[in-house]
């Protein structure tokens, strides 16, 4: 019986707590929501992602401004949707590191490039945050700088992938948070995300002038 209790005891030591839950199961504290991985290539650590524009995350979600954008309104009516969203692209020097990397390793590097989206519970918090984190940023500082540097935070962590683009998004709200004040924005991104058909060639991001939406590739000529 002694035995037994020191067992019981040695299991319950008081300096093994765990962790304090949060009021959402689906949230946890910054320093312990999973952040970013990637595998054993270790080089696509120092590629780059940049904060996308407004117009830019509509068009990597394919997402039809005329659901949020009606001509007959006014112009005080014509809120840009997503207003708490920050999103993070590969940078063109990714796009075109992936394509050379694959190319250098025989086809055996990866060709997978990583978007950001983090969704915040308020408007104030993401042009605060933004004012703190860097408009471009090495894919290996991600999870400290990121993601870890949030402290006072905790987030909810959903991760799609699509062909050769895996999405990350994070809900993002203050510790002891209850509920999600943004909580339409994030389901209506995470369906567009979901809805996506995957990427099979990821340079379709680089922003070129015919280029209508994220996942648009030019029509191929048929023969007669």
């Amino acid at each position: 019986m002694k035995e037994n209790e020191k067992k019981k005891q040695k299991h319950q030591h008081p300096d093994q707590k765990p962790s304090k839950p949060t009021s959402d199961p689906a949230f946890k504290p910054s320093a312990d929501v999973k952040g970013l991985r990637f595998g054993g290539q270790f080089i696509v650590k120092s590629f780059t992602i940049r904060r996308a524009r407004p117009l830019e995350l509509l068009r990597l979600l394919a997402f039809p401004q005329s659901n949020h954008h009606h001509h007959n309104q006014p112009n005080n009516n014509t809120k840009q949707p997503f207003p708490s969203t920050t999103a993070f692209l590969p940078t063109n020097f990714t796009i075109l590191a992936h394509h050379a990397w694959h190319t250098l390793t025989l086809g055996l590097g990866t060709k997978k490039s990583k978007v950001l989206l983090f969704v915040f519970e308020s408007e104030n918090m993401k042009s605060t945050v933004d004012g703190i984190w860097p408009p471009e940023i090495s894919l290996g500082e991600v999870n400290k700088k990121l993601i870890r540097g949030l402290s006072g935070c905790e987030m909810a962590r959903f991760k799609f992938r699509k062909g050769c683009i895996t999405f990350y998004i994070y809900a993002v709200r203050r510790v002891c948070s209850s509920g999600f004040s943004c909580a339409d924005d994030l389901r209506t991104i995470i369906q567009s995300v979901a809805e996506l058909k995957d990427f099979l060639d990821h340079t379709a991001m680089l922003a070129m002038p015919s280029q209508r939406s994220i996942s648009y590739s030019a029509p191929v000529a048929m023969a007669h």
